[in-house]
């Protein structure tokens, strides 16, 4: 592997992972405090589940972001367009921890994982045309974000 790709390996993996971890920093204080207080829906998984499943998805996200920094130009796609939207969707993701569990909103979180949603889809259309495996290693985050928004929804409307 070439050197510039190798550093460019490593920041697409570390990026996601350490939105993830400024994310859970905001989240793990409130997790045995407020959060654990809050009525949850009956098809609310269990806490332990939610660290595997992000860290795995920080990774995906990490070598969709890799496949499509180091994908060759083209007059076909803008790569430039794609990773912006890469990036407003990662800062959507650290903002949408810091408004549901930093300043305890279940309300404002609805607003902003429906933003954070909206973002990875148009992040996945970006990705498609550039490559269509990058494209597709976004969709378990896409699925999973669809499910916390349902379940972020019900939290908010039962408290």
């Amino acid at each position: 592997m070439k050197n510039h790709k190798l550093i460019a390996l490593l920041i697409s993996l570390a990026a996601p992972l350490l939105a993830g971890a400024v994310g859970g920093a905001v989240t793990y204080s409130h997790i045995t405090s407020w959060y654990a207080e809050l009525a949850k829906p009956v098809f609310s998984p269990p806490n332990w589940v939610f660290g595997p499943v992000w860290t795995m998805l920080y990774i995906l996200m990490g070598v969709a972001l890799y496949l499509v920094w180091t994908a060759p130009k083209s007059k076909k796609y803008n790569k430039t367009k794609a990773m912006q939207a890469f990036w407003v969707q990662l800062a959507l993701n650290v903002l949408w921890s810091v408004v549901f569990f930093g300043l305890q909103s279940p309300w404002l979180g609805v607003i902003a994982i429906l933003a954070l949603l909206i973002a990875i889809l148009l992040t996945v259309q970006l990705f498609q045309p550039i490559s269509k495996k990058a494209a597709y290693l976004l969709a378990p985050y896409a699925l999973w974000v669809s499910f916390a928004t349902i379940l972020n929804t019900a939290v908010a409307s039962l408290n």
